[in-house]
């Protein structure tokens, strides 16, 4: 098992130094070993554990989410089922969230075409549809 230094570790999971002091301080990963001279020390598990957190926050899980789906990877009875249901979860958020993003868009595209791009403010279509109540 090789071991090697913070910078050693962050260059490994493409991350920054911070990042990693970061990630220790969330308790996301272990505390680290210490050298005599008081360096840190990590290994390859602490390299597999930061890509994880990268790569989990990249398809946009939370820090607590990432928590969780870390300690369903050690439950090797049971954390399948549970990686895949808060994976599907995730997935569920997502498609909600695009398919909101989807209608702003379309609102947002439609008030744009009614815009000549000129002439007085007062007959802006865009100020007056963000100027106007809301209906229920």
């Amino acid at each position: 098992m090789s071991l090697f230094s913070i910078g050693e570790l962050a260059r490994r999971a493409d991350v920054a130094i911070d990042t990693v002091r970061y990630y220790e301080r969330r308790q996301l990963l272990p505390q680290p070993k210490r050298r005599a001279s008081g360096y840190r020390q990590y290994d390859d598990e602490d390299v597999r554990r930061l890509r994880f957190i990268r790569r989990a926050k990249g398809l946009g899980f939370a820090l607590e989410d990432i928590r969780s789906l870390l300690d369903l990877s050690l439950d090797h009875d049971h954390g399948v089922h549970g990686l895949r249901a808060r994976a599907e979860a995730k997935l569920a958020d997502i498609d909600a969230r695009i398919a909101q993003l989807q209608k702003v868009r379309r609102g947002l595209r439609q008030l744009v075409a009614d815009c000549p791009g000129s002439g007085a403010l007062d007959h802006c279509p865009i100020l007056a549809a963000l100027g106007a109540k809301e209906s229920s």
